[in-house]
């Protein structure tokens, strides 16, 4: 299906439209798993963005980007739409190389009013003014991150044109104020309010600082009954709350925006899953789902092992009851982290500090600061957003603070905004930060342990799901620094490291090869087990590396590095961490196969090596 012109169909045919949008979303996201609930209540907002704007020339940029399916569906996207977040398929986020529609990547939250300052300098810099205006669609949970109120400070002091949709589909920025505040949130959308403001500005230019002085204040007499106080306050006009599904209105309502020639916020109040009974209203669960039949909404998905996560949530709960000194913070991710039982048992212990990565590892380098023991719980992508963090307010004091980082390696459909594979190479490169990782539930319980016991910066890692199953290697044993764990020895000149979730992926690849290999499970990359390595150097010439990481600067590079400081240059050691590239969505097996990562392609490769 060719793109859908919204601009040519009444409110009546628009009002179907958003039904068929809803019922196609429905379709795909309980088939192939996606977002949900809040890509269903924001149908009519990018109906009437579409109505009002035009995509091809005004940059449509939505935060985070998973709100977005009724734009996808409305740019020509229709019919691909059943390959939504397949390997090969469309994106579940926007994505400019799969449509000219889509200005931008996105994937992380809060960036997008910083996006849409830049397009308006561009703008203006083009002299393309009154011809191209941004268009910024924001949730209310991004508006938690300190990025978004750097942005609104420049865009209210240098009043580039800008449309600003604030789609709060948790009420969370500010209630309706009973019959009083509804009446004037439309009287102050209306083009003959926004008029009067203007003419009423130009006005008292004419009489003084006493006339400025009785317009302030009854403005602000306004302001205080109304909900958009702080963005006036900002320079930022403000129209809202208003209804996010009445379509005639929103209409009106974004064609006023666009006239003013200035910057100006529509707070629109939506209801998750609206169109999906049950989905509608605030449950996290509707938020990111797999798939799951439609008709009562039961989840599709296989019993399957223990989760990685479930593993370190048992885990640090156990050891919370012994000791009282152990806190931990989240950002907005609480059941995602397995984080939630703990802030529901411990509400004084633990925090859901929303998306404010930053805020969550400063806020607890002063808790280590204060002898507590913080455990810093945070996906592998997002650990990104508080890197300086990390490195001036942790690592410089040399606090005790723990980094868990789940989400470690391929994630799967989410993508490239969200694989998991970078934290070993920036954080190996921090002084006073230690580095090593579990490979399967018991050796996680002890990875735990050890980290509560450590006094200084760590960082553990581990998998979305399950761990790859280690069946026939030996129990682990407690973890203590710098020490590895030689899993298999044998009389071959070939050694496998893994590191983490690595080590069975090796244990896996040694089966399916005739030869007898070494296994060494790695434990630590920082600092590495310079005793143990340097014994498997003499025994073994051929290193291959498993780990779910980066190449550049990952374990291998630790290796080599380690390799060349001890002058042992008779040690060849190969990666198979990941290239230097960014990796795609999708099935995670179909993934890591396109990268040649399952075991049958790794032992076909190891061959070649050792003919």
């Amino acid at each position: 299906m060719n793109k859908i012109d919204v601009k040519k169909k009444s409110i009546i045919e628009l009002e179907t439209l958003c039904d068929d949008i809803r019922k196609r979303i429905l379709e795909v996201v309980s088939k192939n798993g996606g977002h949900l609930s809040s890509t269903l209540g924001a149908t009519e907002l990018i109906v009437a963005m579409h109505y009002v704007f035009d995509s091809k020339k005004d940059p449509f940029i939505f935060d985070v980007s998973h709100q977005a399916y009724a734009h996808k569906l409305i740019t020509g996207r229709w019919d691909a739409f059943d390959s939504l977040r397949t390997f090969g398929g469309l994106s579940g986020y926007t994505k400019p190389s799969e449509s000219d529609d889509d200005y931008f990547v996105a994937g992380h939250s809060s960036t997008s009013i910083s996006l849409g300052v830049g397009a308006a300098k561009a703008i203006a810099l083009k002299h393309q003014e009154g011809n191209r205006i941004p268009v910024v669609m924001i949730g209310d949970g991004s508006m938690t991150a300190g990025m978004v109120y750097e942005a609104l400070n420049e865009l209210g002091d240098r009043k580039y044109p800008m449309v600003i949709i604030l789609n709060d589909n948790e009420m969370s920025i500010a209630k309706p104020i009973g019959a009083l505040s509804r009446m004037l949130s439309s009287a102050m959308a209306s083009p003959f309010y926004q008029r009067f403001k203007k003419t009423t500005e130009n006005f008292v230019d004419n009489f003084g600082d006493g006339a400025h002085y009785i317009a302030k204040r009854m403005e602000e007499s306004l302001k205080l009954i109304t909900p958009g106080m702080m963005f006036e306050e900002m320079g930022i006009n403000y129209i809202g709350p208003v209804d996010g599904h009445n379509l005639e209105q929103l209409i009106e309502i974004f064609k006023t925006a666009k006239s003013l020639g200035e910057p100006v916020i529509i707070h629109a109040q939506t209801l998750k899953g609206k169109g999906y009974e049950i989905a509608e209203g605030k449950e996290e669960k509707w938020h990111g789902v797999g798939p799951f039949a439609l008709e009562d909404g039961h989840s599709l998905k296989k019993a399957s092992a223990k989760s990685a996560t479930q593993i370190y949530s048992e885990s640090l709960l156990n050891l919370c009851e012994k000791n009282e000194k152990i806190v931990g913070v989240t950002a907005a991710m609480p059941s995602g982290t397995g984080l939630s039982e703990l802030i529901e048992k411990y509400p004084n212990r633990f925090w859901d500090v929303a998306i404010a990565e930053q805020h969550a590892v400063t806020s607890m380098a002063a808790l280590a600061r204060e002898r507590f023991k913080p455990f810093c719980t945070i996906y592998s992508t997002f650990l990104q957003r508080g890197y300086d963090q990390v490195v001036h307010d942790v690592c410089l004091m040399d606090l005790p603070v723990v980094f868990a980082l789940d989400r470690a390696g391929i994630v799967g459909e989410d993508g490239e905004t969200h694989q998991g594979v970078f934290d070993i190479s920036f954080l190996r490169a921090i002084p006073n930060m230690t580095l090593f990782a579990p490979r399967d539930e018991k050796s996680f319980h002890q990875a735990v342990s050890f980290a509560a016991d450590y006094e200084h910066p760590c960082s553990l890692r581990y998998p979305r799901g399950s761990f790859i199953e280690t069946i026939d290697l030996p129990e682990s044993i407690p973890f203590e620094l710098a020490k590895s764990q030689l899993l298999k020895s044998s009389e071959s000149d070939t050694l496998f490291i893994g590191y983490g979730n690595g080590v069975g992926r090796a244990a896996q690849t040694a089966k399916l090869l005739d030869d007898e290999v070494s296994i060494l499970d790695l434990r630590f990359v920082k600092p590495l087990d310079k005793e143990m390595l340097c014994r498997m150097a003499k025994l073994h010439k051929k290193w291959f590396v498993f780990s779910d990481s980066s190449k550049m600067g990952g374990v291998a590079s630790a290796l080599l590095e380690f390799l060349a400081q001890e002058n042992i240059l008779d040690v060849k050691v190969v990666s198979f961490e990941y290239d230097d590239s960014f990796i795609t969505h999708g099935n995670t097996k179909l993934v890591e196969e396109s990268l040649g990562l399952l075991p049958e392609q790794l032992a076909q490769k190891i061959k070649a090596v050792l003919a």
